[in-house]
């Protein structure tokens, strides 16, 4: 990349990371943020907190986030762990997570569809969309990785910067927003073939632009090969990605991608079209 881009892209880079302190104190309500910012605090990997650990990870005083906590209890967004002093989501959280995904969404038109590729084409097709630096999955069809025990039902995360399935929507972004997407969060190797630096990252997603599609070949996980496609609107914008990917025992990429992408490229045009018609796009 030029020296003169380059430029370019650590300014935009550098305001990225002011955006934040840009709120319109007019519109934005300090304690619904504070409310998620609890929510926000459990993950995967921390499913029960204490007190203390979320007013940590949330950046909270105890007191208010015991009152918090109090609250998201009585509306049954989070429940108390018996005979601990630990917290967990509720259920209600699982309610606007299942509203999300199934109704009004591309999952009810896509779902269907993507039983059609497992297992003829390949052992994985997913539907999923972009959520700040990461993809969201949406929908998943699999037969046969089970040995390779990844998180892909829908809800689960992966980061953008290291799957095709990132890189075939991100690819479909303004030049900034990608950057502001890529830098939201750190970048770390997933493989030996995980691109991180982030002009390379730039230059690989010109370059799925212009392909119309994305590979990735072990980069998010050793020994999975998978082709991505963006799924339009009428206007050229990206509202979301499929995906197929097979075991690379299977079959090498270039067999892969000869017999499995004009399938998947079919596929999603199918519905781009399905989906502007049903209203869900403009």
């Amino acid at each position: 990349m030029a020296k003169v881009e380059k430029k370019a892209v650590k300014r935009i880079s550098d305001a990225s990371a002011k955006a934040p302190e840009s709120k319109n104190p007019k519109n934005y309500v300090a304690s619904v943020g504070k409310a998620f910012a609890v929510l926000k605090s459990f993950t995967s990997e921390a499913f029960e907190l204490t007190l203390s650990e979320v007013a940590a990870r949330a950046d909270l005083d105890r007191g208010t986030a015991f009152r918090l906590i109090q609250t998201l209890i009585e509306l049954g967004y989070l429940q108390a762990v018996p005979q601990s002093r630990r917290f967990r989501l509720g259920v209600a959280c699982l309610d606007l997570g299942y509203t999300v995904l199934s109704h009004g969404s591309l999952r009810n038109i896509v779902e269907p569809l993507l039983r059609d590729l497992v297992p003829e084409a390949g052992d994985a097709a997913s539907l999923g969309m972009l959520d700040g630096g990461d993809v969201i999955y949406l929908a998943r069809v699999s037969a046969g990785l089970d040995r390779y025990k990844m998180d892909r039902r829908p809800g689960a995360r992966i980061p953008a910067y290291s799957a095709a399935l990132g890189h075939a929507m991100l690819a479909h972004l303004q030049r900034d927003e990608q950057i502001r997407r890529l830098e939201s969060r750190p970048r770390v190797k997933l493989s030996e073939r995980t691109l991180t630096d982030l002009d390379a990252l730039l230059a690989r997603l010109d370059q799925v632009k212009k392909k119309g599609y994305a590979v990735s070949d072990g980069e998010n996980a050793y020994g999975l090969r998978t082709l991505a496609t963006p799924i339009l609107d009428a206007q050229g914008s990206v509202i979301a990605g499929l995906s197929l990917t097979v075991d690379a025992m299977r079959m090498d990429m270039p067999t892969f991608r000869d017999q499995a992408l004009p399938k998947l490229m079919r596929l999603t045009g199918k519905v781009q079209e399905l989906a502007i018609k049903s209203g869900l796009v403009g």
